[in-house]
């Protein structure tokens, strides 16, 4: 358990071991408990919190241990149930019992009488404590092992942490080539649908794909301007904009916009079958502007070439976003990736890069400059149409969603890539690159996992903390602790 915990729970320890209490204590099977003798407070976060405490429960005298925690449910909350230290605990003490469970359960399947505190002690505590823990801030995200990990080495952690990166790497390289194989098909068959439908799916699983069938550019381009619109609209947006890239396809972008004009032309493509563009000749003219108005008249025009589907503003999710990362302008930002891709050689450039720049931190940064976007035009103003911005935005892209798109999507699409046709050397590059990459920003889980094992000094090395998200969504979340390398030990 937590420090923290630790220190809640401090009053509860002081009752005990002064004996404290406002009535007997009872078991739920009615046996009366009698304090022969509290047992020694332990200090050490691991471990029960008294040991070789003297019971009296019924007409039957224990020694062992006792566990105190403000929940019954924290047993299980701070894996006590599956951690050997605890075995000889004879007794578990907490304040709240909402659902009056009389058991508990030790790792070795010992039923274990748990009491509630809750009408033995000064009301005054108990309400101190109820308000308390609606103060604290959610700890979901905690790992169970928080409080073991002493005996866990850090190359145990190390090590594991590693492999599940490399693990999560290669997930990411398995998408990327699934889908290529389904726009391959797709274009081989002349089907003009975003995915393949699910009567053409055995056909499509039992076909065998070989390097000369992914030699078209486009399959490519379509390929990354995908997956990139997918990792810029962060996970309440991302379905959203990946729909958006399989409907507005690139070919028809290219074939569509000119060169001259790109930005607005796309711009009016992509706001308009996402469905955002407000419906301008029904508005006040003081309700729209001038910008609206023209990518209004310009979809007019492309709409009669395009027959793809279109979305709806309801398929998107702005609230409770920061506006920087409102759909609007992670669009504007794709949008901008788009002329890089089809105007400024992008791909050619990220290869390039890969073959010819030998240090591996030099080459890590000059990838991330690449997907830094900074703003420009009517979306530098504002978040969402005809209602401008109190202050100006700087970048569409930032460095940290660079990183974010370097690393989940720009590293495991080259890996394909090069792999596909058949560049061991470069193959072997990327994944170099990938375990030298030093990420600026990080999210909850990083810092929960990372300050929970103690490897803080880790959390922006990205194999690492890849590794890290790896652990939490695959492991901590769904309770395989003793699936885990490092619970093995941790619980041991």
């Amino acid at each position: 358990m937590s420090n923290n915990s630790k220190y809640l729970e401090e009053p509860l320890y002081e009752i005990w071991q002064n004996l404290d209490f406002q009535k007997k204590l009872v078991t739920a099977d009615g046996d009366d408990i009698e304090i022969l003798d509290p047992g020694t407070r332990d200090e050490n976060l691991g471990g029960p919190d008294f040991k070789n405490a003297r019971l009296r429960i019924g007409n039957l005298t224990f020694v062992g241990d006792v566990e105190i925690d403000i929940n019954y449910s924290d047993w299980k909350t701070h894996a006590h149930n599956i951690n050997n230290d605890f075995n000889k605990v004879i007794l578990h003490v907490s304040l709240f019992n909402k659902y009056m469970q009389p058991y508990v359960y030790s790792k070795d399947g010992r039923k274990i009488p748990s009491i509630s505190l809750n009408d033995c002690v000064d009301k005054n505590l108990v309400k101190r404590f109820d308000k308390l823990q609606k103060e604290q801030k959610s700890n979901h995200n905690q790992l169970k092992c928080v409080y073991t990990q002493d005996k866990v080495e850090i190359e145990v952690k190390k090590k594991f942490l590693a492999e599940l990166g490399m693990n999560r790497f290669h997930k990411k390289c398995n998408k990327v080539y699934q889908r290529l194989k389904e726009l391959t098909f797709l274009k081989q068959k002349q089907i003009n649908e975003p995915v393949i439908k699910y009567e053409m799916t055995p056909e499509f699983n039992s076909k065998e794909f070989y390097s000369d069938e992914f030699k078209d550019k486009n399959l490519w381009l379509q390929l990354l301007y995908e997956f990139i619109f997918e990792a810029l609209g962060y996970s309440q947006n991302k379905e959203a904009m990946l729909k958006l890239s399989q409907h507005a396809k690139i070919e028809f972008i290219d074939e569509t916009c000119v060169k001259e004009n790109f930005l607005i032309n796309a711009e009016a493509i992509l706001f308009n079958v996402g469905g955002l563009v407000p419906e301008v000749s029904k508005l006040p003219d003081q309700e729209k502007s001038d910008y609206s108005v023209k990518i209004y008249e310009i979809w007019k025009e492309y709409k009669q070439k395009y027959d793809g589907e279109t979305l709806s503003e309801t398929d998107w999710t702005f609230y409770k976003i920061r506006p920087q990362n409102f759909p609007t302008i992670r669009i504007a930002g794709g949008v901008r990736f788009l002329n890089m891709l089809l105007h400024e050689n992008l791909l050619n450039r990220v290869v390039k890069k890969i073959m010819e720049i030998q240090n591996l931190n030099v080459l890590a940064k000059s990838l991330r400059s690449l997907f830094v976007i900074k703003s420009d035009g009517f979306w530098m103003k504002h978040f969402v149409f005809d209602q401008p911005a109190k202050n100006e935005i700087r970048y569409f892209i930032g460095a940290s969603r660079a990183d974010e798109i370097v690393v989940n999507v720009m590293l495991p699409f080259m890996a394909v890539y090069f792999d596909l046709f058949s560049d061991e050397k470069h193959a072997r590059k990327v994944i170099d690159i990938y375990n030298v990459y030093l990420q600026q920003g990080e999210n909850n889980i990083i810092r929960k996992v990372s300050e929970g094992l103690g490897v803080q000094d880790l959390k922006n090395s990205t194999v690492y903390t890849q590794g890290m998200i790896e652990l939490f969504r695959n492991y901590c979340s769904k309770n395989r602790c003793m699936e885990c390398e490092i619970g093995k030990v941790a619980f041991a």
